[in-house]
């Protein structure tokens, strides 16, 4: 992988990580039309990116991260513990398989309208009242089973959680803080899996595409992330929603009728 294509998959990681809109599907959608191998794009890449928008993660939240490390027995950190259990299950059973997934794309159009449906049910389901303090074991159970959802690929994390937060009656600060706080241990546990499965078995590894997709992905995942806050103050998910409706009928078009990029529908490599 060249440098320039290292980049802008980074910066396409990084800006779709935390906007509600899938970043392993973007990934995906990008890969087939780079016409990159995903063995070759390699675990390695992947694992760098995603350690690249979990340190943005860190740098916004920093002080809410601080202050559950001072008190860890308080009931926002039993919270996430809860939301965390789901997706960490699903991801240990079926790694292999949603791997699998991700190669073929085959799900991806019929994932993005998910996508859709989800982000456009936020406006109008749930009342959105609840503070960081009401938040209920349930409230984090159920955004907890979303985010195990959304490791299909074109299911956006982000979008799902957050939705799913507003939905259960949070509102629109508490349920972004606490989709995002959610994400590390999941995040950060598959890039310590990744990391061994690296070290067991190290292949080629190219160190300055590496180093430029991690720039890539830091700097633009910090904007998007500064963005999508800035954004959900005044405004809703729907145009997020519109966006990704329009991108799986697209994806679902070549998928059925063309296959100019995906030549595969709900079949996965085996």
């Amino acid at each position: 992988m060249n440098i320039l294509k290292a980049i802008l998959l980074g910066i396409i990681q990084g800006a779709t990580e935390f906007l509600p809109v899938s970043s392993s599907g973007h990934l995906i959608i990008f890969q087939k039309l780079f016409g990159l191998d995903p063995a070759k794009f390699g675990l390695t890449f992947d694992i760098a990116l995603h350690f690249a928008t979990l340190i943005v993660v860190f740098m916004v939240f920093w002080k809410d991260i601080v202050t559950l490390i001072k008190k860890p027995f308080q009931k926002y950190v039993l919270l996430l513990i809860i939301a965390t259990i789901p997706a960490g299950i699903i991801g240990v059973l079926f790694d292999d398989t949603i791997e699998n997934i991700s190669a073929s794309g085959g799900f991806l159009g019929l994932s993005f309208i998910l996508t859709a449906c989800i982000l456009w049910s936020t406006e109008y389901i749930g009342k959105k009242t609840k503070e960081d303090g009401q938040i209920t074991n349930l409230d984090a159970a159920i955004v907890g089973v979303s985010q195990a959802v959304a490791i299909l690929p074109g299911v956006s994390r982000s979008g799902t959680t957050m939705s799913t937060g507003m939905m259960r009656g949070m509102k629109k600060e508490a349920a972004v803080k606490f989709a995002f706080l959610m994400s590390i241990p999941v995040v950060g546990g598959s890039v310590i899996l990744g990391a061994k499965n690296i070290i067991e078995e190290p292949g080629n590894i190219e160190i300055l595409p590496l180093l430029a997709g991690m720039l890539a992905a830091g700097i633009s995942g910090y904007f998007s992330v500064k963005f999508l806050l800035n954004f959900l103050k005044k405004k809703s998910l729907k145009v997020f929603a519109i966006y990704v409706l329009c991108l799986g009928v697209i994806i679902l078009l070549d998928q059925l009728f063309f296959q100019k990029i995906f030549d595969v529908f709900l079949v996965y490599n085996m």
